[in-house]
């Protein structure tokens, strides 16, 4: 019987950094809650005379980026190593990034993470961490496998 399309719940993503000088992303960031992708594309758009007035279009480059809600769980390192890059700039906020899908797909890049909410939140809430991830140049996607059969 072939595969069936299947779905899968947004819990089933996971999101790693690389801490400490690590080359790789092998760090889970722990209470991650909501995450949204972002992908522009750069389009060049321009009116050759011969299309009597109908424009052209080429996409010539892309940008990949992401922001994070979550909370912030001290003792967790790569919840710690996040949200201690909010007092940080430069190369210093630059580490290794990894999004694993649920498909079995991955996207692994250099990131700048840019902490926008260290902590806070009703005095009733648990502490928040917010952060956005931008792409450092082009990231390496590798498709999920071939289902076997």
């Amino acid at each position: 019987m072939p595969d069936m399309p299947k779905v899968y719940p947004v819990y089933d993503n996971k999101f790693k950094v690389g801490i400490d000088g690590s080359a790789t992303a092998d760090t889970i960031i722990a209470n991650v809650t909501n995450f949204a992708p972002s992908i522009e594309g750069g389009v060049e758009e321009w009116n050759p005379m011969e299309a009597g007035g109908w424009g052209d279009a080429m996409m010539t480059s892309k940008k990949l980026g992401f922001s994070f809600q979550g909370k912030r769980t001290y003792g967790d390192p790569g919840n710690d190593f996040i949200a201690g890059l909010a007092w940080k700039s430069g190369n210093d906020v630059v580490a290794p990034f990894a999004w694993e899908m649920p498909s079995g797909a991955k996207v692994e890049f250099t990131a700048i993470i840019n902490v926008t909410t260290p902590a806070g939140g009703d005095s009733t809430a648990v502490d928040a961490l917010e952060f956005e991830v931008k792409c450092k140049g082009k990231p390496t996607f590798t498709p999920a496998p071939a289902p076997a059969g």
